[in-house]
């Protein structure tokens, strides 16, 4: 068992280098060296030296160790952003060569294996199973049946494999949304998103997993919480605010009865409404008290919560809670993540409906990091309204005439547009003609 002592001298945050420092031998030639390294790219056979927080921090056995084996250099990659390591000059020489990619890993669209239209049907199948395991969870925990919690890592596989091929196909299933059956399906969304966050900075595959673990469980203690509080309209007074932080409390509580489950897991869930200022619950834990993955599923579940409907209220458009999360960065969410974040959805995240400066309406197929306006488009209407054989184009590439660029987003069903019938026309056409 480990605990956070919150006493400890925290470590000042640093920009990632490549500062370095060289051990020499007798005959003075560089026989060792150490430097700080983005978390994502240690290796087995590197001793680490240092972390970016205090060693009471992570549950690692001892305090300066040699990574023996990729589980060790996991749960660092779970709670560590960088680590001081030290190791022979061929060893690191692989790591340090991938420092500056690993700088620029958010500045790049994630690689498409598929296209949208090919993954579409495998991305609904891997959506619907994930949602009948959340929905059977809700049931058992309402019936007060135990848990099966490890059924949902094969599940989870799917998804990041579908994610991996094409993440947009995921993420047009997530704009599919229902008021009422917001528990569920927000739990599945913010896993799908936390899959693709996590692939998007350049967490080893090994790592997606459990990210979508992470991600899939971590608000399970709201089923504990009286549904007249979950779901009132009105400002909570500061009693029922009291019982709703403890959600998180509920849900680590029902997760620590399964001891299979990875630590990194039940963290998550007890610390997703921390903040960077240290104002978060339920511990009040200060900056560099808070996981990796804490950090991450926070604001992937801040955003999903702003741009979903309520029993009690409409969600706003994902442009607005981006500025939400902008404006908050680096006092209640981690600042680099959410600049991260930004550049990965994009201003109009995939699967927005949207109307052009030519009258044409189409829906976002996927963003560009570095072009947040001009992302990849499919057209359905011409200037007219009137339906047409659906095409892509990129708005980020000139063309002869007309540069056509974005003027609104449009709420789904405007114009006779519907995503759910994309999808489905999609799914019946790769059936009817498969490749």
């Amino acid at each position: 068992m480990w605990f956070r002592r919150k006493t400890s001298k925290p470590l000042p945050r640093k920009p990632i280098a490549r500062s370095q420092a060289g051990l020499f031998d007798p005959d003075g030639h560089s026989a060792i060296q150490r430097v700080r390294l983005p978390v994502d790219l240690i290796t087995p056979g590197m001793r680490v030296i240092k972390l970016d927080r205090p060693w009471t921090e992570v549950p690692v056995l001892f305090q300066g160790f040699t990574i023996q084996d990729s589980t060790q250099a996991r749960i660092l990659r779970q709670y560590c952003e960088w680590v001081l390591v030290e190791g022979e000059e061929k060893l690191l020489s692989s790591a340090l060569d991938k420092v500056s990619l690993h700088k620029k890993r958010t500045a790049s669209p994630m690689p498409e294996i598929r296209p949208l239209a090919e993954e579409m049907p495998r991305a609904s199948e891997a959506w619907s199973k994930t949602q009948n395991f959340v929905e059977q969870v809700i049931r058992d925990i309402e019936q007060g049946n135990d848990l099966n919690l490890q059924a949902a890592r094969p599940i989870i596989r799917e998804c990041v494999e579908s994610i991996k091929a094409n993440a947009s196909a995921m993420f047009w299933m997530s704009r599919i949304k229902s008021r009422d059956a917001y528990t569920a399906e927000h739990c599945l969304r913010v896993a799908i998103f936390t899959v693709a966050f996590a692939r998007f900075l350049g967490m080893p595959d090994e790592d997606l997993e459990i990210a979508g673990m992470c991600g899939l469980l971590h608000d399970l203690g709201k089923l504990k919480v009286p549904q007249e509080i979950l779901n009132k309209p009105g400002a909570l007074s500061s009693d029922e605010f009291a019982i709703m932080q403890e959600h998180t409390t509920f849900g680590y509580e029902l997760l620590s009865a399964d001891p299979n489950l990875d630590p990194i897991i039940r963290d998550v869930t007890r610390h997703h409404h921390e903040r960077m200022d240290g104002r978060g619950y339920p511990e009040q834990l200060e900056e560099w008290q808070i996981s990796r993955f804490a950090r991450v599923v926070s604001i992937v579940d801040a955003f999903d919560a702003m741009t979903s409907d309520r029993c009690y209220r409409d969600g706003i458009p994902a442009s607005d809670a981006i500025r939400v999360l902008y404006r908050n960065r680096g006092q209640q969410f981690d600042a680099e993540l959410v600049e991260a974040f930004i550049r990965m959805v994009g201003i109009y995240p995939p699967g927005t409906l949207v109307e052009l400066t030519t009258g044409e309406v189409a829906l976002i197929v996927s963003v560009h990091p570095g072009k947040k306006l001009k992302p990849r488009v499919e057209i359905l209407l011409d200037a007219e309204k009137n339906a047409v054989t659906p095409r892509t184009i990129d708005l980020a590439k000139p063309v002869l005439g007309e540069q056509p660029e974005i003027v609104q987003p449009l709420p789904d069903g405007a114009y006779g547009i519907s995503l759910h019938e994309r999808i489905q026309q999609l799914i019946t056409d790769r059936r009817v003609y498969p490749s």
